[in-house]
């Protein structure tokens, strides 16, 4: 497997490129920033992405020019609050653009950086949307426009970005289910707090459009990393998921996190595998610690202990795996038959 990855990988040149455009999006009434990398020639000016105070960064080249050729593209929804960019999964996009793939990641408004609102991350009916026009967007891009094997189209997410990739395959989010969330801490307590601590009332809000059906049926693959929250979806939903999908979770079966917990999801979907890690966690989705972090989330008073894995293997090894699985996920789902 290491020699057809490393085949791949010259094939596709050592550079990645990573470059922005605006993508308009009716439903949020703005223009959305979208991140994308790409394989590249040597060119651009080297970045540092999604490095900071805690995390280490991943390197590319901004604005290198495009390797000649067609490729599959993998749309990427990022997940909510300290992780809430596409800077922050620069350690899978980067690694995925080597291999071959463009991967391109909206900012989802409100849901990380410094125009933080919990209001805008619970409307976790408009992240499909936001993919769906990152993807007409980018179709007219005049740099990437003809470098797009057509048809070639999957979705990657992580955490609240695992619910998204599912939400565009066909899955819906149940309103009532949504209200009721943060009733309890016994959920996702982090993210409650947060809400409360807003002011924000989820029962208050109007939740009638969260029911709404955000397939894209130019989709053809979807692969979700952790995905939460999924006890909001409606199960209902799950037998018309038409198009394969990889779902994993990371932790040991029995101690996933119920918000987290796809286990069951899974069983429900008539072409969907499942995978856990085991000595993962949901922190294990977040850039690799710096030495001083863990010192720095103790201090900040952050709560959350973002960088702690499973015990055993370090975040680096981790991530290995996930690249690897995600790298082998799409070129079956999306390079097979070329």
């Amino acid at each position: 497997v290491s020699t057809m990855l490393m085949l791949n990988a010259s094939i596709a040149g050592d550079t990645v490129g990573v470059r922005h455009f605006a993508a308009p999006s009716r439903e949020r009434g703005t223009d959305l920033d979208v991140t994308v990398w790409y394989p590249a020639e040597p060119g651009g000016e080297a970045v540092n992405l999604g490095d900071s105070e805690l995390f280490v960064g991943t390197s590319a080249m901004r604005d290198a020019p495009i390797s000649g050729g067609k490729f599959p593209l993998i749309l990427l929804s990022h997940g909510a609050g300290l992780a809430g960019t596409p800077q922050a999964l620069s350690w899978i996009a980067t690694p995925l653009a080597r291999q071959g793939f463009v991967v391109a990641a909206p900012t989802h408004p409100g849901n990380g950086g410094k125009n933080r609102s919990a209001a805008e991350t619970m409307k976790l009916w408009l992240r499909p949307a936001d993919l769906t026009a990152t993807l007409d967007a980018i179709g007219k891009d005049t740099f990437f426009g003809d470098h797009f094997e057509q048809g070639k189209i999957g979705v990657l997410g992580l955490s609240m970005g695992g619910n998204t990739a599912l939400a565009i395959a066909g899955a819906r989010v149940d309103p009532e289910r949504l209200a009721a969330y943060c009733d309890t801490d016994a959920l996702n307590a982090s993210l409650c707090q947060w809400v409360r601590q807003s002011g924000v009332d989820l029962h208050a809000m109007d939740l009638q459009p969260a029911g709404s059906d955000n397939t894209d049926k130019r989709i053809r693959f979807a692969m979700a990393i952790d995905p939460a929250p999924v006890d909001v979806l409606d199960a209902r939903s799950f037998a018309g998921i038409r198009i394969p999908l990889a779902i994993v979770n990371l932790g040991r079966p029995g101690k996933i996190p119920a918000t987290t917990d796809a286990s069951g999801i899974a069983k429900a979907i008539a072409n969907a595998s499942y995978a856990t890690i085991e000595d993962a966690s949901h922190y294990s989705m977040f850039g690799e610690c710096k030495p001083g972090a863990a010192a720095i989330i103790v201090s900040e008073e952050i709560g959350d202990p973002l960088c702690d894995d499973g015990a055993g293997r370090s975040r680096r090894e981790i991530h290995a795996q996930l690249i690897d699985m995600a790298a082998a996920a799409f070129g079956k789902g999306l390079k097979a038959g070329r």
